[in-house]
């Protein structure tokens, strides 16, 4: 398995590109602000043919960069039906002042835009990307796990000791504790969690640290076979 990433951009968002190996087809995840000249140079260094981008959430730093990329290779791009109509109106994801910060900002949907659903398995580039919707941070939210090797892509719904704001156009806190309990607390201890920002942990560091993971707890009920 080959993962390979780097922090995109001016809000230093996470892209990542994934393969079975060096020199086979990948997936790139979340390709965000300025993030078009970095997975050119991973696809290059690991000798990696694009098959596909899959969006975690339709902000403005995780899907930036998505039409270039998209358009460059003439593959897919992967997005849940209730974020889609954000990579057309990025502004639509921000509240106030922070969205006329992008009111001149215009992008557009790649050419070819395919909708995920929550259960959903997509075998890519010969990976099988389990599909969790996880909404909270937004309506659309989404996190792509590869069971066979404990790993999820959170986007921003979990990170190293916080997880995703929930005061923007979408969120709700009350909603992203029941994603967290559903589609978190339930993955074993040693499921290392890659976020859309800051560095990789795992599911076990931040049940026994992360005060937002305990909190939602309760709305989790009982689990088996989790220690």
């Amino acid at each position: 398995m080959l993962i390979a990433g780097f922090p995109a951009g001016a809000f230093q968002t996470n892209c990542y590109v994934v393969a079975p190996a060096a020199g086979e087809e990948c997936v790139i995840v979340d390709p965000g602000q300025d993030a078009t000249q970095g997975v050119e140079e991973l696809l290059r260094e690991h000798r990696l043919k694009p098959v596909a981008v899959l969006l975690t959430h339709g902000h403005l730093d995780h899907v930036w960069s998505v039409a270039p990329v998209c358009g460059a290779r003439d593959i897919p791009a992967w997005i849940h039906p209730d974020d889609r109509h954000l990579l057309s109106d990025p502004a639509a994801g921000w509240s106030g002042t922070s969205a006329s910060l992008f009111g001149d900002l215009r992008l557009s949907e790649p050419d070819d835009v395919r909708e995920l659903s929550d259960g959903a398995v997509l075998t890519l580039a010969g990976l099988e990307f389990v599909v969790d919707h996880t909404p909270g941070h937004t309506r659309g939210s989404v996190s792509f796990r590869l069971p066979g090797d404990a790993i999820m892509f959170a986007g921003d719904l979990l990170f190293a000791g916080s997880i995703g704001r929930t005061d923007l156009p979408g969120g709700d806190y009350a909603t992203i504790l029941r994603s967290l309990a559903a589609k978190c607390l339930t993955l074993p201890d040693d499921t290392v969690v890659l976020p859309g920002h800051g560095p990789q942990t795992t599911i076990g560091r931040e049940r026994a640290a992360n005060p937002y993971l305990k909190e939602a707890a309760p709305h989790a009920g009982p689990t088996r076979g989790i220690s």
